[in-house]
């Protein structure tokens, strides 16, 4: 079958790979993809937000199967256009996509449906959002309410950090119509992770757990990221844990959007915060993350696109997925000044001698090819992801990698995978630095 992947990023990378060894894939393309996708896959010069040129390549292109890859096209409609006429695609359909598309949706329909997660206000006003601040003081997490690529929350130690926000948000516009309104959110104390399922409709099939690391620096300093790293599984969220996140925070959430008549297929990404009392929804998105798709997908045994298809035909209660007996790890490597203002162009060495490591592989994020040379495109540019018998040999294996890379404009974090390697060494009675309670970042 011929089959479109529609994004340029890491997630979309990792997608491709995984998809490149399934036997039904007969032509892979991706739209508009970069210079790691094009290692795998046919790019197709087309912006991945303009859409009617996307519906018309797969029509001209006879595409049997779409997979929409980020959180704009899936909140936008692009799976609606699809279907229209009459080209099967994989992820949610607009109305089902406002779980990611607006965070004051997702919050009152966990309000209707008793899906625990923290107390909240939602406010189109910027005084009457001061005002419940001014009842409830701080600490507190002021959120944009649109898509802001990962980077609309804010965490607030004092009044008037919250206060700031506000105006950062609603008055300054930091991220544009996303701000038009806010919601304000009690802070929620625990240690954060992701937890990721596939859905039908009706059945919600889990996948692995991860941790993703959004902060900019080490040790969980600076800026919110669209995420720096990120490992697979992880420990916080054992078996018994799974089960009562599906029991309580999933299997709600998708027999409330089918009886609501927002029926949600495709990949459900739950951001939780596991705390003393249980697990706590801080949000959900819409699509893989980015970068935790790119440990996933090189733990997963199984064929995803099978698994993908199913999602779209509402058959995933015949889906067993098989997963590695391994764990992954990927860090990030960004553009100098990121998730600020940074410059594009500068030129990556030493990927092919990364890349030939053995249990790595280097996705490509925000790259371009420039007169045969790899060139940075973007601010998160690189994820190198490295497999092994656990996340502490996965993390030696990837910084091993990430050496031998030659890019003096980028910069990483040292610290990927700190929790699970802690909690290791904690069980073995080894001495660890760092924390190990963290709080929401």
């Amino acid at each position: 079958m011929k089959v479109l992947v529609i994004g340029s990023g890491g997630r979309e990378h990792a997608l491709c790979w995984a998809i490149a060894k399934s036997p039904k894939c007969d032509e892979l393309y991706c739209a508009p993809g970069n210079a790691g996708i094009d290692q795998v896959a046919i790019c197709v010069d087309i912006a991945a937000d303009d859409y009617q040129g996307l519906v018309n390549y797969a029509i001209d292109n006879e595409v049997d199967f779409v997979i929409v890859g980020p959180e704009g096209p899936l909140v936008d409609g692009l799976v609606d256009m699809l279907e229209k006429v009459g080209i099967k695609a994989f992820g949610p359909s607009a109305s089902a996509a406002r779980l990611e598309g607006s965070k004051g949706f997702m919050k009152d329909l966990c309000a209707r449906h008793n899906i625990p997660t923290a107390d909240y206000g939602r406010f189109d006003e910027p005084d009457a959002a001061k005002e419940y601040i001014l009842r409830h003081h701080a600490p507190i997490v002021v959120k944009a309410d649109g898509l802001a690529a990962g980077k609309g929350v804010i965490i607030c130690r004092n009044e008037n950090e919250a206060y700031a926000a506000i105006d950062h948000m609603m008055a300054e516009r930091a991220f544009g119509s996303a701000g038009d309104e806010v919601i304000i959110e009690h802070f929620m104390a625990g240690e954060e992770a992701s937890f990721f399922v596939l859905v039908d409709g009706e059945t919600a099939v889990p996948l692995r757990s991860a941790q993703d690391h959004k902060p900019a620096f080490d040790g969980g300093e600076g800026p919110n990221t669209g995420g720096m790293g990120a490992y697979t599984p992880a420990p916080v969220i054992d078996e018994a844990m799974t089960k009562v996140i599906m029991e309580t925070i999933i299997k709600p959430t998708v027999k409330a959007m089918a009886s609501e008549g927002n029926p949600y297929k495709g990949v459900l990404y739950a951001g939780l915060m596991i705390t003393e009392e249980g697990p706590l929804l801080m949000e959900y998105n819409a699509r893989f993350g980015d970068p935790e798709c790119q440990a996933l997908m090189v733990t997963l045994k199984s064929d995803i696109l099978d698994a993908l298809i199913a999602c779209a035909d509402g058959t995933l209660k015949n889906v067993k997925l098989q997963w590695h007996d391994s764990a992954a790890l990927t860090v990030v490597m960004a553009t100098t000044g990121y998730p600020g203002r940074y410059e594009s162009g500068s030129e990556i060495k030493g990927l092919e001698a990364a890349d030939a490591i053995d249990g790595v592989v280097v996705f490509h994020a925000g790259t371009r090819m420039d007169n045969g040379k790899v060139v940075a495109d973007g601010g998160r540019v690189l994820g190198i992801t490295a497999t092994a018998k656990n996340v502490a040999e996965a993390k030696k294996l990837a910084y091993t990698a990430v050496d031998l890379i030659d890019w003096p404009e980028g910069f990483y974090r040292s610290d990927i995978g700190w929790r699970a390697v802690n909690r290791s060494n904690i069980k073995t009675g080894h001495s660890s630095h760092g924390r190990h309670n963290t709080h929401r970042t």
